[in-house]
């Protein structure tokens, strides 16, 4: 291979190697905002439990 090639390989290597390694630290130290909620569960009354 070519030293052209070797450098394309290594920085498209690197690149995508180190976007990956960045969304799974965001994913998993993002810290929590009390205000956003991923989802919201209604309240359901007694009577109302067994129709859904």
């Amino acid at each position: 291979m070519t030293f052209g090639g070797w450098i394309n390989l290594v920085l498209s290597v690197g690149f995508v190697s180190t976007l990956f390694i960045w969304c799974i630290w965001r994913v998993l130290h993002e810290p929590e905002h009390p205000g956003q909620q991923l989802a919201h569960i209604e309240p359901v009354e007694d009577k109302q439990a067994d129709e859904r």
